[in-house]
Formats: C-alpha cells, structure tokens, sequence
C-alpha cells in the first residue's frame, strides 16, 4: 500500500507543480497603456543611432522605450508606424506666434503652422518684445494659456523692449537711477512668475538706444533666478558696431551678468558680410572655451524677416516713436540725411532686387522693392519711403542676403539648434522643420538624420532645462512626431509662405493625438511651461 500510495501521489505533485506554475504565466500578462505606437524608427532626441521598435504612452507620459518583442504593454489603441520616422515633437525655441497663442478662436489656437511641421514646443516674447503687445505681463500670459489651451506648449521670456518702453518711452536716452530700479524689477518680477530668461532685440530701436551696460544691469536679474540671456544682436551685418564686435558684446553680456548667451537665428547677413561665418564660429568658440554658455539657433533659409524700416531706415530717425519718425520725414534737411543713409543700408542688404515686400493685402504684396519702384515711376528708395508713410503695418519685408556656405557651417555646429524665428509673409512660419529635413539632410547630404532631431530636439530642450521634454525616455511627457520619411516636406516656399506642411502622420501633445493619420484631430492639450527660479531667488 505505501508503495501504490507513492506512486499514485507522483502523477498528482506533478499536476501540481503545473498548477502552480500557470498563475506565474498568468502574472505576465502584459499591461494596458492609453496608446502603443509601434515598429517605427525611433529617434530618442539624442544623436545616437536609431531603434526599431515601439513607444508606449500612459495619461501624458512615455512609459515605454524600446524593442517591440519585450514591450510589456498592449495599447487601448495602436498606431503602426512601420517605415516611419518616430521622434520627440520638435522644439521652436524662437516665434513669433503671439497672434495664434493668443488666437480669439480654437482653430486658431492650435497653431498648425507649428504643429503641422511636427512642433510640439515654442518659445515666444523673444527679440525683446516681451507679451503680446509689447506688454510685462508673464503670470497673465500663463493664465490665458492656461484658460484657452493651445495646441502646442509654450514658454516666454521677459522682453527687455518691453521693460524699456514701460519705463523709458521711445527716447534715445539712458534710464535715470530710478528707472534703472524700476527696470530691474520688472524684470527680476517677470522671472519670478515663469520668464526663461531675458530676450533682448538690440537691432531695434528704442532697444538699440540702451548702451552694454545698462543691458548688463537689468540682465543680472534674470541671471540670479537662472534665465538665459537670449538676443537678437546690435547688428548681424555692418549697420552699426559690425556683427563680429556684436557677438562679442552679446558675450560680454553674459560674462558681466553671469548667466548663459543664446543667440536668436545667428547668421552673416549682407553682402559685406557674407563668407564670415568661421570667424563667428571662433569668437563663439574661445568664449565657451572661457567657461561662458553660449548657443544659438539658427534657421535654414537665406533669406531673413524684417520690416523695412529696421532694414533701412537709420536708428536715429525713429527716435521718439513713428510721429517723430514721420515728422523728419516731412523736414526736407532731414529727409535727405535719412534718403542717404537708406541708399547704403539698401546696398548692404544686396539691393531693391533683394526685398520682397510680404505684408498682405497691399499693392506692393509679393513684388520686388524694384518691381514696385518700377511700377510707381521712382527711385526704390522713394518708394520704400512711401510704403512705411502709408502704411503702420505693410512693410515687411523678406531679404535675401546670406551664403549657403555659412549657413551649412553653423548648422554643422553643436551648440546650433533648429529655429524659425516664424513671423508672418516669411515660409520659416509655417515650414522650417522640414526645409531643414528635405534640403540639408536629403538633398545636401549637409547634416544627418541624427543631427536633424536632435538639434530640433533634445540638444534645445537640455540648453533651455526644459522639464522631462525633449527626449524619448520612460517618464517623459509624451511629445512625440511620427512622420513619413518620403512625404515629410515643406509646401510653403517665398511667394506662397501660409501652405502647410506635409508628411507628418501623427503628432501627440502631453499624450493627446492632435494629428491623426495627417489630418489634425482640433484636441488642443498645449501648456504654459513655466521656468522654476532657485529656491530664494524669488518672494515666498
């Protein structure tokens, strides 16, 4: 009996050990996420090389990165991204897309001329202009974000043209003691309430009135709380100081103020300039070399935005604002001082045939400044004098004056980052992203796909300590673009600069699909992605 005993309980311990063993499968089955993009080529926001394989996302976060065989969760939805490009959402750490953040409509608000390129992120308040209409006013910015929710997340600066003019005015002048205190507190108030840092536009008057130091003054405001000086330089060209003593007293503000230097769309501009790019690089270099941060971003056209009146006119004719400005122009002495010096600022940006007027819906809207010359019967120089007289807002202008050569060397640089500078009647707004991808990665061979992304990705998010964003990682927000390598290209082009961009498949914001197999969804889950100052830096 003890012998048939044992060898009946033989079978049933290993019926057993197989029972026991099935929950063990059963506690492997695989978890369940919001969204499962799988079998792309995953590009994680670094400059390594790419995966083959899947992304999961749960709420607003990735919480898979890696090989489609050991993802452990199954999606209540997936999207097959075979053959596609998988990449964090771009960053734009440079706009001027105040009118579709601020827009009065949710269409507007989703801002697709971004988010069709891929863009996920943008900065705004940049050049110096600080808020929407020139305006401090940082914590209400963030709240309207917040109230109306965009498509796409959005940081600002404090903008020392902003904090000028409140104070100062339009006048040529330097602040008294107390204005200067004023200044910095609005400043030192802008940060505190979520400002990256301080953008300044010196090309611009009443901007360009404020001497170095007085810019390093208000500058150590934003240094002590851990923003970035970010600027659109005295002179990119030969107007003024010259672009290369330009960078550096861009570099000596940093160095006097202590804090990081970001150059806004840094580039050799005109012909007295052009070829110059290594020399830009050098200063660049030795100053990093020096221990001081410094970037810049920079955009892949070779025709640069502007308005005809910082294009030609000189800085000493808008003093005191546009009633001044209008009111030399009617004193003959002074109109021809000012005609004079438009004659050579006009040959520094390579000639009337070089400006393509832009506003909408003008006479002059997509003509050459030579063309409308020709038209009216005058000199060019008369007919930009016209243009900017009869119209407060028609005189943008598109101006193409800069080399390829120096534009394929800063973009090969590591401290470069992709940036549109997007601004209305210029196609950078609605397709620099893929301009960049479809000239200088397929067609110029000039940058790879790698340094694509990440210079539109991580390496901006990582200069501007943007929170858990920019990268594919487990734990990051999940802001992500998937699009098709074939089809990804830009419409817009000089003469029709509002196209929208094509290829991307699916662009997903903080987890939210906002397009959907090409076509945006209206999901509209953009933040205010405000700075967090040091700990002190700033009243309880």
């Amino acid at each position: 009996m003890i012998c048939r005993s044992k060898f009946v309980r033989l079978p049933l311990l290993t019926l057993s050990v197989s029972l026991l063993a099935a929950p063990i499968v059963a506690r492997t089955v695989r978890q369940t996420s919001d969204l499962v993009i799988t079998g792309g080529t995953i590009y994680d926001g670094s400059s390594i090389d790419p995966i083959v394989g899947d992304i999961a996302i749960a709420g607003d976060r990735i919480v898979y990165v890696g090989p489609t065989a050991k993802n452990p969760y199954t999606g209540k939805r997936t999207v097959s991204a075979k053959g596609m490009v998988v990449a964090p959402g771009f960053i734009d750490p440079h706009t001027h897309a105040d009118a579709f953040v601020m827009g009065k409509t949710p269409g507007e608000r989703l801002t697709l001329a971004w988010m069709m390129q891929g863009a996920t992120t943008i900065f705004l308040g940049v050049d110096g202009f600080g808020q929407p209409g020139h305006k401090v006013e940082v914590d209400a910015f963030f709240r309207q974000v917040a109230a109306q929710t965009p498509g796409v997340n959005v940081a600002t600066y404090v903008g020392f043209g902003a904090v000028r003019t409140a104070v100062i005015g339009d006048d040529d002048r330097a602040p008294t003691n107390a204005e200067l205190a004023t200044m910095k507190g609005l400043v030192a108030k802008g940060m505190c309430e979520g400002a990256l840092g301080l953008s300044a536009g010196l090309f611009y008057a009443p901007q360009s009135f404020a001497r170095t130091d007085e810019v390093i003054a208000v500058a150590k405001e934003a240094a002590v709380r851990g923003g970035v000086y970010d600027t659109h330089q005295r002179d990119e060209s030969s107007y003024t100081i010259g672009v290369m003593n330009s960078t550096r007293e861009a570099i000596s503000i940093g160095r006097g103020a202590g804090m990081p230097v970001h150059f806004a769309h840094l580039k050799a501009l005109g012909v007295d300039v052009q070829g110059k790019a290594p020399e830009l690089v050098s200063i660049i270099e030795a100053a990093r070399a020096e221990g001081i941060d410094v970037t810049a971003d920079q955009y892949p056209w070779e025709a640069s935005g502007s308005g005809l009146e910082p294009a030609l006119l000189p800085r000493w004719a808008v003093d005191g604002g546009r009633p001044a400005m209008l009111k030399r122009f009617a004193d003959p002495v002074q109109l021809a001082r000012i005609k004079g010096e438009m004659v050579e600022n006009m040959r520094r940006r390579g000639g009337a045939a070089s400006l393509l007027l832009t506003s909408l819906a003008h006479p002059w809207t997509g003509k050459r400044l030579n063309e409308i010359a020709a038209e009216w019967g005058i000199d060019p120089v008369d007919a930009a004098l016209r243009i900017i007289t009869e119209s407060a807002d028609g005189s943008a202008v598109v101006s193409f004056n800069m080399a390829e050569n120096d534009i394929k060397l800063l973009m090969r640089q590591p401290w470069i980052v992709t940036g549109s500078d997007g601004s209305a009647g210029h196609p950078r707004m609605y397709a620099t992203f893929p301009q960049k991808y479809a000239k200088y990665v397929l067609k110029e061979h000039a940058i790879s796909l790698a340094d694509f992304i990440n210079s539109s990705t991580g390496r901006t998010a990582d200069m501007f300590k943007l929170d858990h964003r920019g990268h594919l990682r487990t734990g990051y927000f999940a802001d992500i673009v998937v699009f098709d390598p074939a089809a990804y290209r830009p419409r817009a082009d000089y003469i029709h600069p509002t196209e929208l961009t094509v290829g991307v498949r699916t662009l997903i914001v903080n987890g939210a699909v906002a397009i959907d197999q090409g076509k945006p969804t209206g999901v509209a889950a953009g933040r205010g992605l405000r700075h967090n100052p040091p700990a002190g830096s700033c009243p309880a």
